[in-house]
């Protein structure tokens, strides 16, 4: 089975500047972490906002899944949470 996004819900965390969303490689749950340099680099002209941030997010969703699936691929099952930054775009 392949990494799958059926859940479209993410949220942002202020602490670390980054937003989280899930990914489903089966019936197991996979954390992903977007760090906002990265939604800069897709997303240059957005807001540093909460709410900016995930506008971002939502506009550049296509792409971030593609990466997120593609770096979950690499090294899958080493781990159930990936941190992606603006280097992995």
């Amino acid at each position: 089975m392949t990494l799958s996004f059926p859940n479209p819900s993410r949220s942002f965390d202020a602490t670390k500047s980054r937003v989280r969303f899930w990914g489903y490689d089966s019936a197991i749950e996979i954390s992903f972490f977007l760090e906002t340099g990265a939604l800069r680099k897709l997303s240059p002209e957005s807001s540093g906002t909460e709410t900016g941030i995930l506008d971002a997010f939502d506009a550049a969703r296509e792409r971030i899944y593609e990466v997120a699936e593609t770096m979950y691929l690499r090294s899958r099952k080493t781990s159930c949470a990936y941190v992606l930054s603006a280097e992995d775009f």
